[in-house]
């Protein structure tokens, strides 16, 4: 359907009326916009005639948006922002037409969390090919990113200030024990974590270092009787009752039938987080990726 406008309004003059409301001075307007004042002027006065009312009142102390200008204005600021939307969706398609995004991840985030983004990522944008790189703790995540090899990477808190990170889920950390085990109450005490052989992974991991710290904190020094580095074999382990196992959830699943879940007496979490080199310069398949990771993440957060 044609507009009914003979003389539509035009992006400049909204340019020049949110410059001239945030500067209060046509004079001002014009050195911030690179144009004669005269222009400037003239663009106002002719969107004032357009419009049909006045936008500004003029006066020794500038000039001042009236009633009807400070509406405008806001409206002004809206329709300038839609217009830089189009053209950053524009841009944005335009680098979806192909490349490549590269992702580091953890094991257990890689393999229950990455499998459906990516497949739903590959529906949508078919010409964009994804890698992934996993690995049994944090730090390789980190050194894939810090040399390159990696567009993003998916890790858990704390991680080194050299990288900005973006929050995705919360995994709590869980005592796993054998189907004879028997609580004394719902919960269990951390007099149990004394009693039963203790199964972790081997010296250095990273989040087990946490764990161990967070017992301490309670009176409890952990000592493991087994270390596993592989966490299906520490959770079989469990279901033939050799000892009890603590691990974040994520790690453990899929969890078998007859082992005992419980909460920690003083919970402990760790946060996932996809990360990426501070003031990296990601590609549009990227931050495409990105998008799609936080949002699907959301509906999995524990």
């Amino acid at each position: 359907m044609a507009s009914s406008r003979k003389n539509p309004l035009k992006i400049f003059q909204l340019q020049v009326l949110i410059a001239v409301a945030d500067c209060s001075s046509f004079s001002e307007a014009a050195q911030e916009m690179q144009l004669s004042q005269s222009a400037v002027s003239y663009a106002i006065a002719s969107l004032e005639k357009e419009l049909g009312v006045i936008l500004f009142s003029r006066g020794r102390y500038g000039a001042q948006l009236t009633p009807v200008g400070e509406q405008i204005v806001v409206r002004a600021r809206e329709a300038i922002d839609l217009l830089d939307d189009i053209v950053k969706q524009a841009n944005l398609a335009k680098g979806l037409q192909g490349g490549h995004v590269r992702i580091s991840s953890f094991r257990s985030a890689a393999t229950h969390i990455l499998p459906d983004v990516i497949a739903e990522f590959c529906r949508r944008y078919p010409a964009i090919a994804v890698s992934i790189a996993d690995y049994e703790d944090s730090p390789d995540v980190e050194e894939d990113l810090r040399k390159g090899r990696a567009d993003l990477g998916v890790t858990y808190l704390p991680i080194a200030n050299e990288f900005e990170t973006w929050d995705l889920m919360r995994d709590e950390v869980v005592a796993l024990f054998g189907p004879s085990f028997q609580a004394k109450g719902e919960q269990i005490s951390w007099d149990d974590l004394k009693v039963y052989p203790l199964i972790m992974a081997p010296d250095g991991d990273v989040f087990d270092a946490i764990i161990y710290n967070h017992c301490l904190k309670y009176g409890v020094e952990l000592q493991a009787t087994y270390r596993i580095r592989s966490d299906a074999t520490a959770v079989s382990m469990v279901a033939k009752e050799l000892g009890f196992a603590l691990s974040p959830r994520l790690a453990a699943e899929p969890i078998p039938a007859g082992i005992q879940v419980y909460s920690l007496p003083i919970p402990l979490y760790r946060v996932i987080c996809v990360a990426a080199l501070t003031d990296a310069l990601l590609t549009p398949a990227a931050y495409t990726f990105l998008d799609l990771l936080k949002s699907m993440t959301r509906e999995i957060i524990r």
